[in-house]
C-alpha cells in the first residue's frame, strides 16, 4: 500500500530517502486520479523493498503542488536523491511504464 505523503512528512519520506521515490498527486474529486490509483496501488506492492511509493492528496498538499508545479493531476513525479529525474501527467498510462521509470532509477 501507497505511503500518505504530506508537507510533513514530505523531506523525509521523499527528499530523503535512500531509495527512488514515486509521488502520485491527486485529489478525491478527479475522476482520472481514482483510475489510475490502483496501477499506484500495484506498482508499490511490485517494487517494495527497491523503492518507494505515496499518495499526495492535493487538497492537503497545496505547498508541495505549487513547488513542483503541479498544473495538471493525476502528476506522477519520481524522485531520486532527492531531485525530480521524471514525471508522468495524465492517467494514459500502464502500470507496467510506471513501475519501469520507478524501476530504472533504483
Amino acid at each position: 500500500m501507497a505511503l500518505t505523503i504530506t508537507e510533513e512528512n514530505f523531506e523525509s519520506e521523499v527528499l530523503n530517502a535512500e531509495v527512488p521515490v514515486l509521488v502520485d498527486f491527486w485529489a478525491e474529486w478527479c475522476g482520472p486520479c481514482k483510475m489510475i490509483a490502483p496501477l499506484v496501488d500495484a506498482v508499490s506492492q511490485e517494487v517494495e523493498g527497491v523503492a518507494k511509493v505515496g499518495k499526495c492528496n492535493l487538497d492537503d498538499g497545496q505547498a508541495l503542488a505549487a513547488k513542483y508545479g503541479i498544473r495538471s493531476i493525476p502528476t506522477l513525479l519520481f524522485f531520486k536523491d532527492g531531485e525530480v529525474k521524471d514525471q508522468i501527467v495524465g492517467a494514459s498510462v500502464t502500470q507496467a511504464q510506471i513501475a519501469d521509470k520507478l524501476k530504472g532509477l533504483a
